[in-house]
């Protein structure tokens, strides 16, 4: 049995952490791309983290077969493409002065050492590489975040074993692709992406064991510190984008990363909270945790971490049951200060992986409620109980105990919820400076995460 448990990091290696700003605020305008399973996101922001300008369009969803889930690398760069050519009639794009990308953390893909695609990519929910986790288990630390089915290394394994690469491949996740793309250098990343493909966020460093899985470090790419220098904006991307070239490209992370700097959160103790598909939690503390057998992984993030799990309920557990007028509906009615007494564990489905970590765990729903405004309610503050017991959790394991929380994603605008959620949970409901993930990501274009009081050079 794995034991929760705390690890003291190394002080961060300036040569990997990049070249962080100056003072609070920075001149210039910043982009933020913020790449999900719908879509493309953009924001600009100036250097007092002022919104300037933000576009969005749909790319094709993912195609599903069982527990295969993929998507086209090629319909990311479209969907981007497309953002951009939107934004640029909004804000002149030749005076951005840095972007990064963020993407789904877990989707990857293999590409021939030039970035072009050797196929589709498995997307974070593909569950397809059972034996490849198996393999994993037998040869990594059970505290590794390429643990389970849905990790990147798994299906990056997967990718290798049923592709036909000719020995020639690297291994890349979502943001690092189209990070990729827009630079014209393969393959890079950044330490959050590459955490669930084995990356060890302590030594900074691709452990050796990786090669006993039939892995060659070389496929895998060179890893920065999130918002430290990657590269610039090649010709041909300027030619495809509308940005100009030589625009500095900063390393980017996942999208549940990015929506945390988006709201603002400093302090540790401060939780952000996304209610949206699931129910991802993440924790800021000054130390990393790890506790696989509860879910539980920590991103570096500077000189913090984000210590977080996320369950499988939320948002599409909800939806099996109301549509999104009815609830709209319905909301008002709620009487969010007193509980239903019915203690439901909504999921969509049979399996959880956090605060339980149980893959055969079902939805209980019982006993049925007496309406459909009760039976709401009672939805809600079930995901609010699971909510309260995943933060209760990460304190108990070493965390710091949670002080207040920001709250993103679509259920974060029902106040009814609001309300149910802070009489469970009995801290302050903070308010974001942002719910979305390419605001984040605009901030950590212009360097929020980076040391203070170090100099950083874009040209």
């Amino acid at each position: 049995m794995d034991t929760p448990h705390t690890r003291r990091p190394a002080l961060m290696d300036r040569s990997q952490a990049g070249d962080p700003p100056t003072g609070d605020t920075l001149p210039g305008h910043y982009l933020g791309i913020d790449l999900g399973t719908s879509g493309c996101r953009a924001i600009v922001i100036n250097g007092e983290g002022q919104l300037c300008a933000s576009a969005a369009t749909t790319v094709p969803p993912s195609s599903r077969q069982g527990p295969r889930v993929e998507q086209r690398p090629q319909d990311w760069w479209r969907g981007l493409v497309a953002t951009l050519t939107q934004l640029g009639h909004q804000h002149p794009l030749d005076r951005i002065t840095a972007l990064a990308v963020n993407g789904t953390s877990g989707s990857v893909l293999l590409c021939d050492p030039q970035g072009e695609p050797l196929g589709p990519a498995l997307m974070y929910n593909d569950r397809r590489a059972t034996q490849e986790a198996g393999d994993i288990a037998a040869h990594a630390p059970q505290d590794c975040g390429a643990q389970g089915v849905s990790s990147g290394l798994a299906k990056a394994l997967w990718l290798v074993r049923h592709t036909d690469h000719a020995g020639k491949f690297c291994i890349l996740n979502q943001a690092d692709w189209v990070a990729g793309r827009l630079c014209g250098q393969w393959p890079m990343s950044d330490y959050n992406n590459s955490l669930k493909l084995g990356f060890d966020p302590i030594t900074l460093s691709w452990p050796s064991w990786i090669e006993a899985l039939g892995l060659s470090r070389q496929c895998l790419p060179t890893v920065k510190a999130p918002g430290s220098f990657m590269g610039k904006v090649s010709p041909a991307a300027a030619r495809a984008t509308g940005l100009t070239p030589g625009t500095a490209i900063m390393a980017g992370t996942t999208d549940s990363v990015a929506a945390f700097l988006a709201t603002g959160a400093h302090t540790p103790g401060h939780g952000v909270t996304a209610l949206g598909t699931t129910l991802a939690l993440k924790l800021l503390s000054t130390e990393p945790l790890f506790a696989p057998r509860y879910g539980i992984y920590s991103h570096r993030l500077g000189d913090q971490w984000l210590v977080g799990g996320a369950s499988n309920s939320g948002g599409a557990a909800l939806d099996q049951y109301f549509n999104i007028e009815e609830i709209e509906s319905l909301s008002p009615e709620l009487h969010p200060d007193e509980d239903t007494g019915l203690s439901y564990y909504p999921l969509p489905g049979s399996g959880e992986r956090f605060p339980v970590n149980d893959p055969h765990l079902a939805p209980y729903m019982d006993p049925p409620a007496p309406d459909r405004k009760i039976f709401l309610q009672a939805i809600l503050e079930g995901i609010a109980r699971i909510e309260a017991r995943g933060y209760a959790l990460m304190h108990t394991l070493g965390a710091p105990q949670l002080g207040g929380i920001y709250s993103t994603g679509g259920g974060s605008h029902n106040p009814a919820w609001t309300q149910i959620r802070q009489r469970m949970l009995k801290v302050p409901m903070l308010t974001p400076l942002s719910t979305e993930a390419a605001y984040g990501t605009a901030r950590l274009a212009a360097g929020v995460i980076s040391k203070p009081q170090a100099n950083r050079d874009l040209s």
